[in-house]
């Protein structure tokens, strides 16, 4: 294998959540400790694979449809390994001249984002800790490329239930709520107990093996997330029924295990 993507000192002994994403969606990026963990989880969840795309898919309908209703700027939270329809592509065959940064706080994520983005004046990847998200906010590298005083997108697609709630994800939401101009937007997709609460529940056992947790959540749980945000339709839905590309919906979307909604900053 090439190591010649691995950054110095990456701890491969313990699976990343961001590898795993990767290991699930196809990618190159991962160790033996994050393909052990993907396959737990595909034994608990044969459909792994396909409810990872499935996440994925929302995040580029989101992304289109803020890009085409006038949005320029995101600011993609947790944006992991780079894969196939990244932000920047998305929106950017949208409008050449929209603006992104990508923050995660995974090595290889952040050393692979940058070498594929190093000469793009309209991207940047910082590395940065969700969890604060005052310094995220004021990072240089972040306030070079996107301009606060304007509407901007903030995604936070299958990060905030990485977050426990000693983590204070609701403090988050609110930090980037009151950095938000009128006009911008949060994207959110969450991984919830709704559907199947025993499969959920063990999939958060699974993961307590890696860097991150896995933290189901209810619906109105995560849907508090969007208090001072204005939910644009369909509402907090399965991600498969948040405005279906040809009008196509799976027979079960609760199957996916996850919530995807957007809102809007009034």
């Amino acid at each position: 294998m090439d190591s010649g993507w691995i950054p110095p000192d990456v701890d491969g002994q313990r699976a990343s959540v961001a590898r795993v994403y990767d290991f699930l969606l196809g990618g190159g990026h991962n160790f033996a400790s994050d393909r052990d963990l993907a396959t737990g989880l595909l034994r608990i969840e044969p459909r792994a694979r396909e409810l990872a795309q499935a996440n994925r898919a929302f995040l580029r309908r989101a992304v289109r449809e803020l890009a085409a209703a006038g949005v320029t700027q995101f600011v993609d939270i947790g944006s992991g390994i780079p894969t196939q329809g990244n932000v920047h592509e998305i929106a950017q065959a949208v409008d050449p001249g929209a603006r992104v940064v990508y923050v995660d706080n995974d090595d290889v994520a952040v050393a692979h984002s940058r070498s594929i983005l190093a000469g793009d004046e309209n991207t940047a990847v910082i590395q940065a800790d969700m969890r604060r998200p005052g310094a995220l906010l004021r990072d240089p590298e972040l306030n070079r490329v996107v301009d606060l005083t304007r509407p901007v997108a903030f995604l936070l697609v299958a990060a905030l239930h990485m977050l426990t709630d000693d983590d204070d994800p609701a403090g988050v939401v609110a930090a980037l709520r009151e950095a938000c101009a009128p006009g911008g937007y949060l994207v959110i997709s969450h991984f919830t107990h709704e559907a199947e609460p025993g499969k959920s529940a063990a999939i958060g056992k699974l993961y307590d093996r890696a860097t991150s947790p896995m933290v189901a959540r209810s619906h109105a749980e995560i849907l508090r997330f969007f208090d001072g945000w204005d939910l644009l339709d369909p509402g907090l839905v399965y991600v498969p029924l948040w405005r279906p590309e040809g009008g196509e919906v799976d027979g079960r979307p609760e199957r996916f295990l996850v919530f995807g909604g957007v809102g809007r900053r009034p």
